[in-house]
C-alpha cells in the first residue's frame, strides 16, 4: 500500500475508530493506543482485508480493545449522544442524568455485552452487522443485548 493510500484511509476512518475505542475502553490514552494498533495492523495486512473495510476496522478495533481490556482496568468515560438538536434547560438536565446513569450502567456489563450495545445502539449497526464485526452469530448478539438491557434496566429505563 502506498503512503498516500494509507494516509487517505487513516484520515477517513480514524475518528470513527477512535470513538469506538473510547466507548469500549472508556479511557482516552488507552483508546489512542488501540487506534494506533488498528492502523498498524491495517498497514501490515491490507492485502488480506476482504469485503467492507469499515467492518474489518471495527472488528479489529473490538479485538484490540478486548486485548487491552484484559490488561487494564478501565474507568468510565462514555458519552451518549443527544436526540433533541435544540433541547431546553430541563431536557438538558434530564439528558445529563441519563448519560451519567448510562455510563455507570456500562460498568456492570461484560465486555461482550458492552461491545454489542456500543455497536448496536451508539454506532447504529444492525444485529447481523454487529455479529459480523464481533465474529459471532446474530443470535449471540441478540442474547448479549438482551442481557445488557436486563442489567441496565435498573440504571436507565428508556435509553435502550
Amino acid at each position: 500500500m502506498r503512503a498516500e493510500e494509507f494516509d487517505a484511509l487513516a484520515t477517513a476512518h480514524q475518528q470513527a475508530v477512535l470513538r469506538t475505542a473510547r466507548r469500549l475502553l472508556r479511557q482516552d490514552e488507552d483508546a489512542m493506543d488501540a487506534v494506533q494498533e488498528v492502523f498498524v495492523r491495517l498497514l501490515r495486512s491490507h492485502a488480506n482485508v476482504r469485503g467492507d473495510l469499515g467492518a474489518w476496522l471495527y472488528r479489529v478495533t473490538v479485538n484490540i480493545c478486548n486485548d487491552q481490556f484484559r490488561r487494564i482496568k478501565p474507568t468510565v468515560e462514555l458519552l451518549a449522544h443527544a436526540v433533541d438538536p435544540a433541547p431546553g434547560p430541563e431536557c438538558l438536565l434530564r439528558l445529563k442524568e441519563r448519560k451519567r446513569l448510562f455510563r455507570e450502567g456500562l460498568g456492570v456489563l461484560t465486555k461482550r455485552e458492552r461491545a454489542a450495545v456500543v455497536l448496536r445502539y451508539i454506532k447504529g449497526y444492525s444485529a447481523a452487522e454487529v455479529g459480523t464485526i464481533l465474529n459471532v452469530k446474530e443470535v449471540t448478539v441478540r442474547r448479549h443485548i438482551h442481557s445488557a438491557r436486563t442489567k441496565l434496566s435498573g440504571y436507565v429505563c428508556s435509553v435502550l
